[in-house]
């Protein structure tokens, strides 16, 4: 399970150092891709893999379906960390989550995510009030 948030900075190549809790998750590859609210998600190969296969039996007859198929896979990058535990996140990339140096990468469970640091605080600054506020049951059984 991957938790917390942590600061890396991009560097000049558009490579960024995994953080140490992460590595072991990824270590034999990754997939990073388009995330929703303008991040980018980072699977493991095979929670890529899994999602891959759930994507593929959505009904293709769906236009909403394959709009999101188009989306999501077409952004798709497969990496293996380097020695240094670096990888690479194609510009393509970078300009979608508007990625400059200093970045966020939080543990959303199953998945990272990479965040522009001024975009998180943003995200995060406006969802901890709703977040402390909610009444309801959010996610059935949880609380």
């Amino acid at each position: 399970m991957l938790l917390g948030t942590f600061t890396p900075r991009l560097d000049e190549k558009g490579r960024l150092i995994l953080p140490s809790k992460f590595r072991g998750e990824f270590a034999e590859g990754l997939v990073i891709t388009r995330g929703q609210e303008r991040c980018l998600y980072v699977f493991s190969e095979s929670d890529f893999t899994e999602m891959h296969e759930r994507v593929r039996a959505a009904p293709v007859s769906s236009k909403q379906v394959r709009d999101y198929m188009r989306v999501f896979l077409s952004g798709a990058h497969a990496e293996t960390p380097d020695k240094q535990n670096r990888v690479t996140i194609p510009q393509g990339l970078r300009e979608y989550a508007g990625l400059d140096r200093e970045l966020a990468v939080i543990g959303a469970g199953s998945r990272a995510e990479i965040w522009d640091a001024e975009a998180w605080q943003r995200y995060l600054n406006e969802q901890e009030a709703a977040f402390a506020a909610i009444e309801e049951e959010v996610i059935p059984g949880l609380f």
